[in-house]
């Protein structure tokens, strides 16, 4: 399984920037629902190879927080083109987050 690469801030910015999808999950050292959840997403993705996809800990990067309007953890973010198109948080149903990239990567091809 590709596991999510951990991002600073300006390298999260620029993925966004120059991926056509690009996905950013955010999350929090102590966060038990984010450890919890990070490799069911990881799973989810491993079906979607042109997404880019990176994590970034807002803990660690608190600036983060505020520049991706985040107010609880974890945040799921897909942007295509560079806007965002998908954002989950906190409790992430993943059906309904496989449904969404599907018919978006569909869309796409």
């Amino acid at each position: 399984m590709i596991k999510l690469r951990e991002v600073t801030l300006e390298e999260a910015k620029v993925g966004i920037e120059q991926n056509q999808l690009y996905f950013l999950y955010l999350y929090g050292t102590h966060c038990s629902v984010c450890h919890a959840l990070l490799p069911q997403v990881e799973e989810v993705l491993e079906n979607f190879p042109q997404i880019k996809r990176e994590k970034l800990n807002v803990h660690e990067i608190p600036e983060a927080a505020g520049a991706f309007s985040v107010f609880t953890i974890p945040v799921l973010l897909l942007y295509v083109e560079g806007k965002e198109t998908i954002r989950e948080a906190r409790f992430v149903n993943i059906e309904s987050l496989r449904s969404s990239l599907q018919r978006i990567t569909n869309m796409l091809d």
